[in-house]
């Protein structure tokens, strides 16, 4: 039951994530760590997200947002009865939206466009003491890059604003600490994710630098400083019935460290306004995992995560998610592998720039959802 538990708990990892708070796309979980023995996980699969709205003017914006794939990879070595590591690369942030332009899409936004892609390299160690506590920590480290686009009526003076993020690395830390009850396949774990600064080299080009300038150039180039949020990660497991588990997870993320400071934004106007400006999230998930034979198992989990604020940017155009998660688990010898399909309820929200606690509404997005698929290929050692 304890090997089964685990593959059903590594849903929780979001076996296909879609747009969550601000930009991530993966809750940076550490599963394989706990996972028995040595362990060599492989995991990949796409998202296919729906976002439309209406921008000021009556105009349908289109649908926003693109498709994307992800991959991930675990290895976790046990060294001993007590110590272990793992190495765990995978894609927690990342963003792909496009305002189609008029007509087909709005005169306001159309044009404007974020791409972010990043990936994240994790190596930690876990001891395990004898009273079924352990602790686990180490070092994160970050590449990130990414390309934002301004354009339509709505961004007024902004409007033509390029900028392009090099690629960089950043580095930050991981700790926490698991118990566990062995005899119930139970564990209960809490990881603290710190931040990661960045020192970008940034590209800025466009009329709003023209004016700022003087008229000398409309491009400009320099090391600035973007740090992604810190964050908390609650998760546990624990059998209910016999081969039956119940699995849940509580994620905190500071979205409102996440800012983007450069040689235009924040336009010094008042408290000034940022180029973009997220809200703390908070995610919920709990999920019921069931062993039908030898060989198969399967599971089912729900993620709530409920709206922040009441104006968000066009470049984070959706505010709060309802999804559920099926997968089907089959294990044979040394080799697992778990395929899922996740339907997300993206939450609508009222778009607008401009200052802080002071922006001009340009438009308004609709519910809209997204269909993941993924799958995880596990083996043991």
């Amino acid at each position: 039951m304890k090997r089964t538990a685990t593959g059903m708990a590594v849903l929780l990892m979001g076996t296909a994530p879609a747009l969550a708070g601000g930009i991530e796309r993966a809750p940076q979980s550490l599963t394989a760590l706990f996972e028995e023995g040595n362990y060599a996980e492989l995991s990949f699969g796409g998202v296919d997200p729906t976002v439309e709205g209406t921008d000021v003017a009556g105009f349908a914006t289109g649908d926003v947002a693109q498709g994307y794939g992800f991959v991930g990879l675990s290895y976790k070595h046990q060294f001993n009865e007590n110590l272990s590591a793992a190495f765990i690369l995978e894609q927690p942030f990342g963003a792909d939206l496009l305002y189609p332009l008029a007509p087909e899409g709005s005169p306001v936004l159309g044009g404007t466009r974020v791409q972010i892609d990043s990936t994240t390299y994790t190596a930690l160690a876990r001891y395990k003491f004898q009273n079924n506590f352990s602790v686990h920590g180490g070092i994160r480290a970050s590449t990130a890059e990414g390309q934002v686009n301004l354009n339509g009526l709505g961004y007024s003076t902004t409007a033509g604003y390029d900028l392009s993020i090099d690629n960089e690395l950043g580095v930050g830390y991981v700790i926490g600490a698991a118990y566990e009850m062995p005899e119930i396949a139970g564990r209960i774990s809490l990881t603290y994710n710190s931040p990661i600064e960045h020192d970008f080299t940034m590209t800025e080009s466009g009329p709003i630098i023209l004016a700022a300038t003087g008229g000398l150039t409309d491009t400009v180039t320099g090391d600035y400083k973007v740090k992604t949020p810190r964050s908390w990660n609650l998760e546990g497991q624990t059998g209910i019935a016999a081969d039956t588990l119940l699995f849940g997870s509580i994620r905190w993320v500071k979205w409102s460290e996440f800012k983007v400071e450069n040689f235009v934004f924040p336009i010094p106007v008042g408290a000034g306004i940022p180029l973009v400006e997220l809200e703390d999230t908070t995610t919920y998930t709990i999920g019921v995992g069931r062993k039908f034979n030898e060989n198969w198992s399967g599971s089912v989990s729900f993620l709530y995560e409920a709206s922040e604020g009441d104006t968000v940017s066009p470049l984070a155009p959706t505010n709060g998610r309802k999804a559920v998660t099926l997968a089907a688990i089959y294990t044979r010898d040394n080799i697992k592998v778990t395929t899922g399909i996740n339907y997300t309820k993206l939450g609508g929200a009222d778009l607008g720039v401009g200052e802080t606690g002071n922006k001009t509404q340009v438009a308004t997005t609709d519910d809209g959802d997204a269909w993941g698929v993924g799958v995880r290929v596990g083996y043991s050692f």
